[in-house]
């Protein structure tokens, strides 16, 4: 999974400020036309060109001052732009509107270039115009949540909201290097109490029009929100991150005591104020996991499935693709199991007999998961070196292996992907959700770190943000079949490269992801689409893979939470291996997979342009 932290990045609506947006349009249009002009080498002799990029650089201005903490990730509040740092996102429905207006009227003036784009522009147009026309139609019919290229129904749950994105944003993307950096971060958890107050009453505005979370979504948001509440406001990382800042910059002040002051004065009623509203919506919330339950819910759900694989299948033909995958790859496991002695009972129970092997467990103890994660780096450094067999440009940023802070792991992705900085000062970095280790087997960690890392999410996300040939406003953009089709086909790369000749228990770990991933195609149909109960889901679930339980749950739990998302994987997968396919058999011997990997150069696309730049380029 990669994470983007795609609320920040959707542009969330900025108070109306003439005077600081005209500054940021100056300076930020500075640095994107800076891009640009990298990007291009001179300044584009084709007029329809030069129109778009400027357009795109005013595009990315708007972007950015709307979103405060995507500026200060992408490092632009500075200079000119320096008063976001002091801001946050504005998390209510007004700034739902203002987000939306903002996109309505961008797809205006982008359809308003005219004809006689080079293919290059032409393709940029073309991507940045299916994400904002499918935004807008999905915006406007589905009035609740975030209906972009990844649904989000609900706006507060335990993985969605600002008490969970405020205080790792803070902590790992607040610089702190001068007096006034420390000042912006006071200002910073003053707005966090604002925000918290905006998704709370969001979430009562849309509770009203009868979207209410499951509970079991609620249940886990709360223990989250009451840690955060109860920690004493001298010990909460908003005020212990901003002293240790503060202290390497060799900045004087009693910062941690201001910081305490406004935590105990403005975050923590805040939060006991959306805490109450949460417990409030408990009472009126259901069991049922499917968002069917929804105003327009199965609408809802196909638009979903559409935007999140960018094709046009229905939930219905997915749920078929996905049993008839789910079959395939059992069939390829149960040979490789019986190879190993296991030859009791289904596929799913012989993977959980081989899960609970001694051999392939660490013990769910700091040292055993500090063991887990020396061999997921291993894994990445053995793979660095067969690189070269498979692609001519690789990232300049290194990749990090971390655990997912155990404050935020329960109800956490298994996995995902943070990109690094281009300017070097932070490594691309894939966490791993430690939970449990024994959710963890041996057997499966060299696939994951293929994927998240080398050569997975880390090179996709990081050769696009390296690029010259990408505009600064699609470096970052998430179209997750692409992303995560990526990555699962990274997989079958480190596959085809030989990398489990002679480890069978190794390409078990590789199929059995694959499995995972063709699985989710029919659970994820199944809890949105056929009305499958949680508890049903789970147990399917844990037949078809033998992944463990708790595991399983918090998957399931996520898929609840984004309908769609998960049915990217194996989607984008399928589709990545069609597009090589179809270039092979254009180009015959001529084929070289380095040179149909260099495509990743030109940043994420939707599937479907995906497969006509391949085929031009070949």
């Amino acid at each position: 999974m990669m994470n983007f932290d795609l609320k920040a990045h959707i542009a969330l609506g900025l108070q109306d400020d003439v005077f600081s947006r005209r500054q940021l349009l100056a300076g930020t249009a500075a640095m994107a036309v800076a891009g640009t002009a990298l990007a291009q080498g001179t300044t584009p002799a084709n007029p329809a060109d030069s129109a778009l990029l400027r357009l795109f650089d005013t595009m990315y201005a708007e972007d950015v001052a709307a979103s405060p903490e995507r500026a200060s990730t992408l490092g632009l509040d500075v200079g000119a732009n320096a008063d976001l740092k002091s801001r946050l996102s504005d998390y209510s429905r007004a700034g739902r509107d203002k987000a939306l207006a903002r996109a309505a009227s961008q797809l205006d003036r982008l359809r308003g270039i005219g004809a006689g784009l080079s293919p290059p522009r032409q393709l940029d147009k073309d991507v940045v115009e299916y994400d904002l026309s499918r935004r807008v139609a999905n915006e406007r019919r589905f009035g609740f949540g975030s209906a972009g290229g990844n649904f989000s129904p609900y706006v507060l749950t335990h993985s969605e909201g600002a008490y969970r994105e405020v205080p790792g944003f803070l902590e790992n993307q607040h610089r702190i290097r001068t007096a006034d950096d420390a000042e912006a971060w006071l200002s910073r958890l003053s707005a966090f109490a604002g925000a918290l107050d905006q998704n709370s009453e969001r979430l009562r505005e849309e509770a009203a029009m009868g979207v209410v979370p499951p509970a079991f979504l609620l249940d886990l948001a709360l223990p989250q929100m009451r840690r955060l509440r109860d920690t004493p406001a001298d010990q909460s990382v908003l005020t212990t991150a901003l002293a240790a800042k503060a202290a390497a910059a060799g900045l004087p002040g009693d910062w941690a005591a201001r910081a305490t002051a406004l935590v105990t004065s403005q975050v923590q009623p805040a939060l006991d104020r959306q805490i109450a509203a949460v417990q409030a919506l408990r009472g009126q919330a259901s069991m049922d996991a499917g968002v069917w339950k929804l105003p327009d819910g199965a609408a809802y759900y196909d638009a979903a499935v559409k935007s999140s694989t960018t094709t046009n299948y229905t939930a219905e033909e997915v749920h078929q693709l996905g049993l008839a995958q789910v079959a395939e790859i059992s069939a390829q496991l149960d040979v490789l199991l019986k190879g190993q002695g296991l030859t009791q009972g289904t596929v799913g129970q012989r993977l959980v007999a081989l899960n609970e092997r001694a051999d392939q467990l660490f013990a769910n103890t700091d040292a055993g998961k500090e063991e887990l994660l020396t061999e997921l780096r291993g894994h990445a450094a053995a793979m660095y070196p067969k690189l070269d067999r498979l692609f001519i440009s690789q990232p300049r940023s290194k990749l990090d292996v971390k655990r997912v802070p155990p404050a935020i792991q329960e109800g956490g992705a298994g996995a995902y992907y943070n990109a690094g900085a281009v300017d070097g000062t932070r490594n691309g970095t894939f966490f791993i959700n430690l939970t449990d280790s024994f959710d963890r087997p041996k057997f499966g960690l060299p696939t994951v770190t293929f994927h998240e890392g080398v050569p997975g999410h880390h090179f996709q996300v990081m050769l696009a943000l390296e690029s010259p040939d990408v505009p600064p406003i699609r470096r970052r953009a998430g179209y997750s079949a692409y992303t995560e089709g990526w990555a699962l086909y990274a997989e079958t790369l480190a596959d085809e490269i030989g990398t489990y000749d002679g480890n069978p228990l190794g390409r078990i770990g590789y199929l059995q992801s694959l499995l995972f991933r063709a699985t989710r195609l029919v659970v994820d149909t199944g809890l949105h689409h056929k009305r499958w109960t949680k508890d049903a889901t789970i147990d399917w679930m844990v037949a078809a893979t033998g992944f463990a339980k708790g595991r399983t749950t918090r998957e399931i739990v996520r898929y609840a939470a984004a309908p769609g998302q998960a049915l990217s994987y194996k989607i984008g997968h399928t589709k990545w291996l069609a597009v090589r396919e179809a270039v092979k058999a254009k180009q015959g011997k001529a084929f070289d997979i380095r040179q149909f990997h260099e495509i990743l150069r030109l940043g994420a696309m939707p599937l479907v342009l995906l497969e006509r730049e391949a085929l031009r380029r070949a």
